[in-house]
């Protein structure tokens, strides 16, 4: 199945789920729904332990198999932060009778005495190449490393997880960088204000959801990078965010947030394009953007130029830091 189209498919599911991660699930047992975990093992990411429960139910994958890789997205996830953002967190696997594939992924914070809590629906049938491809999971993951947000600023919680779950899986050398360039070429356009758009704040469309709050995240990311000599990106503002208690399990307003991001990379960044963007289209000249960053499609490839204004920029997203 081509990528672009499963993610998209995928994304457009997930913006249906969106605003349940904001119910409160602190007494919420799966047990009750699912049954009791059939059984139980344990990952050991840095000094985080993830609880991973497996609910009754047939799946042709082994449990190694739907393991490890779990542990890719999270050294993923801890990659890009420098660390993986709680110290403990559960997962619970569903199967799904007669599917294939990660149906659905959801992440709640502060459930059960947990800090985080992902519930990831997975197909009975699926494959070890259909898992290994699998991007939902990262996706979840990655929600663990910011704070819950009112439900006006969903589009920057599920936007943070489309813009840094690819470029995590880049720095682990899960995936090539000219193919997540490719898929960014194609779905920031979905991020772009329409007719009647009155600002991410106030414009809740699947597109400006996901893809416009990926949108705000490429954009200040190369602003970052430009006001700092490429000394500094988005990944050092959200790792003082987390380093502040920002994680999931935490209701904070975005402004505190920003904040506290600007503060780690000595800008303005996020802040200013908060201010602007909230209430106000804002629209993006992405064809200059391409050009500068040296993103251009060649037939039906994507070709990435080293001679590019933000060649440098271009390549420091994608290069894990220490």
């Amino acid at each position: 199945m081509n990528l672009s189209l499963s993610r998209r498919s995928a994304l457009r599911m997930l913006a249906s789920l969106a605003a349940s991660r904001t119910i409160a699930h602190a007494q919420w047992d799966p047990a009750r729904r699912y049954g009791p975990p059939r059984t139980t093992r344990r990952l050991q990411v840095g000094s985080s332990t993830l609880q991973v429960e497996f609910a009754t139910g047939a799946l042709d994958l082994s449990d190694d198999v739907v393991m490890k890789r779990i542990e890719t997205a999270a050294h993923a996830v801890a990659t890009y932060y420098g660390s993986f953002p709680v110290p403990r967190t559960r997962i619970f696997i569903v199967p799904v009778a007669d599917r294939s594939g990660v149906v659905q992924g959801t992440t709640w914070g502060d459930v059960g005495g947990w800090p985080a809590f992902t519930r990831i629906r997975l197909g009975q049938h699926t494959s070890p190449q259909e898992l290994a491809a699998d991007w939902t999971i990262t996706h979840e993951l990655v929600h663990l490393a910011f704070p819950s947000l009112p439900d006006d600023q969903h589009w920057m919680e599920e936007g943070l997880a489309t813009y840094i779950e690819p470029i995590a899986r880049v720095q682990t050398g899960e995936l090539p960088a000219k193919q997540i360039w490719s898929d960014m070429l194609d779905g920031m356009r979905k991020g772009e204000p329409q007719p009647g758009d009155e600002g991410l704040d106030r414009t809740h469309t699947w597109g400006r959801t996901y893809w416009g709050g990926a949108l705000f995240c490429l954009v200040a990311d190369v602003e970052i990078r430009v006001a700092t000599g490429n000394r500094k990106g988005l990944e050092h503002a959200l790792r003082a965010i987390v380093t502040a208690g920002g994680t999931i399990d935490h209701d904070w307003p975005l402004p505190r947030a920003l904040e506290i991001g600007d503060g780690a990379t000595g800008t303005r960044v996020l802040t200013q394009q908060y201010r602007k963007w909230s209430t106000s289209p804002a629209p993006v000249d992405l064809a200059k953007l391409w050009q500068q960053l040296g993103v251009q499609h060649s037939g039906s490839d994507v070709e990435l130029s080293a001679s590019a204004t933000y060649a440098k920029i271009r390549d420091a997203i994608t290069t894990a830091k220490a």
